[in-house]
């Protein structure tokens, strides 16, 4: 009997690279708390590149992407690569997702901070409604898969919606 391939065994470790270059210096570097920008852009070969900053909360460009925006984008998307997976190894046949997630982050009295949770709503279409039940509970298993969920040390919570 021909043994499975597994992927983890083949790839045992995967290495990321990427540029966060500073654009946000007026002139006179940080010289002031307000003497600067918190924009940058995040480079990786071959990529688009991502405009970023900080919140506005923080001083930053609401216009572009910040990093807690970006860690909730991962954790999403992530969710969505691992459950598609599992809904093709379980015979489901996903048309449809989406899904609005939500982050809360708490800020300490010294100005460090941490994410307490993410919530993600996802909303999936499936071709066959015998598959309902199946399909909402997928998720838990797709969060044991994914790697940015078992990244983070805080609860990524899911409250899906099926449907045909």
């Amino acid at each position: 009997m021909k043994q499975p391939i597994h992927l983890h065994n083949m790839y045992p470790e995967h290495n990321y690279q990427l540029t966060v270059r500073w654009t946000g210096n007026n002139g006179t570097g940080t010289s002031s708390y307000r003497a600067y920008e918190r924009s940058h852009t995040i480079q990786i070969d071959n990529k688009v590149d991502i405009k970023g900053s900080s919140d506005p909360v923080f001083h930053g460009d609401k216009t572009v992407h910040n990093p807690e925006d970006l860690l909730l984008a991962s954790l999403s998307a992530c969710h969505m690569m691992s459950y598609l997976h599992v809904c093709v190894k379980a015979g489901i046949v996903v048309t449809d997702y989406i899904d609005n997630a939500t982050g809360k982050m708490a800020v300490n009295d010294d100005g460090s901070g941490h994410f307490t949770e993410v919530t993600l709503n996802p909303i999936v279409t499936v071709s066959d409604s015998s598959m309902l039940e199946k399909a909402n509970e997928l998720h838990k298993t797709a969060n044991q898969l994914c790697f940015i969920a078992n990244s983070v040390n805080f609860p990524v919570r899911h409250i899906p919606q099926s449907k045909v």
